[in-house]
């Protein structure tokens, strides 16, 4: 069974869940008594978003290959990241990884093309929405993107920091996204929404959203169980 590693606490909550739908993963492809070989490297989100802000990206870049370095050093084969927002550095990471790493985006893109979408609406932190590290991969796949506007990206940014963060679920702050996302498909003409910060599967599921999800934790967890149980 290949060892994978997680950068984990960007943000916590979603550290839980990738490893509570890892663990269940695996099981499910290998049985109920067996657990994944996993070490997860904790980060704190305010420090990513910080660089971000500032564009420290060569910062932000040595802050997550140093936790990559240590799950290596766990003996890691591969690393993930389970927040989307260090992704702005993907290309950096990637290049000096000891270790290879297994891409939301990559796998986000691939669950889109097998859906046959061609129009996708982005939620996820005001870093993911504004610039084009998330955007371009779907572009190049001939999928349009569609962002909200200006003032709905600084208040999904708010509650991403004030609430979702800290685990902190609001039935008001849910109603405000699906109006977001009704927006997003009467004006933008989206027919799938990507949740691209993940802790969005806290407030939003397709059981809530207008349109059906693209949740980026979810499909990241798949090909993560894959790599771990081939």
């Amino acid at each position: 069974m290949t060892k994978i590693g997680l950068i984990g606490g960007i943000g916590p909550e979603s550290t839980i869940a990738y490893y509570r739908q890892i663990v269940n993963g695996v099981q499910s492809e290998l049985g109920p008594k067996v657990f994944p070989r996993l070490s997860i490297e904790t980060l704190n989100p305010f420090q990513v978003f910080s660089f971000c802000k500032e564009e420290r990206y060569e910062d932000l870049a040595a802050y997550v290959l140093e936790a990559i370095d240590n799950l290596a050093s766990s003996g890691a084969k591969f690393a993930a990241l389970t927040g989307n927002t260090p992704n702005i550095v993907y290309d950096k990471l990637q290049a000096r990884s000891r270790i290879p790493l297994i891409s939301a985006i990559s796998a986000t893109v691939e669950a889109a093309q097998a859906r046959g979408v061609t129009k996708v609406g982005l939620l996820g932190t005001v870093f993911t929405m504004t610039n084009s590290f998330f955007k371009r991969p779907f572009e190049d796949a001939g999928i349009e993107v569609v962002v909200p506007e200006a003032e709905q990206i600084a208040y999904i940014q708010t509650k991403i920091e004030t609430e979702l963060e800290h685990g902190i679920v609001k039935d008001e702050t849910r109603s405000r996204f699906i109006e977001i996302i009704e927006q997003m498909k009467a004006k933008g003409g989206i027919q799938q929404i990507i949740l691209g910060c993940t802790e969005l599967p806290l407030l939003l599921d397709d059981g809530a959203s207008p349109v059906p999800c693209l949740d980026t934790m979810q499909i990241h967890v798949a090909a993560l169980v894959k790599t771990i149980a081939d």
